[in-house]
């Protein structure tokens, strides 16, 4: 497997509406208040509640980023500043290519995993997540070049399903019994991802829907 220190290095993907931040301890007092705006919106995702919680919460996520295998965001709000909730990659992935094949020579990741995203109650409605993802696409398929992007969430969460929908991911069936729930059942998940493929069209529709909320 070669190095992917650089490729994979934190970096701050900026919009218009908002910006991830490489997650930092010093995002714990914003994102307890983002959570804390309303804790009832979380049903289906397990959200810190508690500065504890909060800081195990992130030291978890940094320590996936020092092992290569996430990389974990603030979502900051442009307009004022406010940490507004969190994302990451994770599950990334190199394939094992043959020596002598092109594939083993890029310098990026085949595919990843877009999850543990989260918005503050106030946030939900706006243009945050809609850029968030776009932000986040963009990188995953036009700096590391990945083959696939794949989402996961409770296939009960109709809210979460309907988002990523919207957004232009193809459903891909229910895994059963897939992660540990919320509520701390064996979870059914309801798969959706993006090809490179899919990507110009959805890349488009993600503009045009940013467009008309501007």
């Amino acid at each position: 497997m070669s190095d992917t220190t650089l490729t994979l290095a934190p970096a701050i993907l900026a919009g218009t509406h908002v910006r991830l931040e490489p997650l930092a301890r010093g995002h714990i007092e914003g994102l307890l208040a983002a959570a804390r705006e309303d804790l009832g919106l979380y049903r289906w995702s397990s959200i810190p509640s508690s500065v504890m919680e909060m800081a195990q919460y992130v030291d978890a996520a940094l320590a996936a980023r020092e092992d290569g295998s996430a990389l974990p965001f603030a979502t900051v709000r442009n307009a004022d500043g406010a940490v507004i909730g969190s994302t990451r990659f994770f599950l990334i992935e190199r394939w094992v290519w043959p020596a002598g094949h092109p594939g083993a020579s890029r310098p990026g990741p085949d595919g990843c995993e877009i999850g543990y995203t989260w918005l503050a109650a106030s946030a939900v409605r706006s243009a945050a997540n809609t850029e968030a993802k776009l932000l986040m696409l963009t990188h995953a398929f036009e700096v590391w070049g990945v083959y696939r992007v794949c989402f996961h969430t409770d296939v009960r969460n109709e809210r979460s399903r309907a988002a990523l929908a919207r957004i232009g991911a193809k459903f891909e069936g229910v895994l059963r019994a897939h992660r540990l729930a919320a509520d701390l059942t064996p979870r059914d998940s309801a798969r959706y991802s993006i090809v490179g493929a899919d990507w110009p069209e959805v890349k488009r529709q993600l503009r045009q829907r940013l467009g008309a909320r501007d």
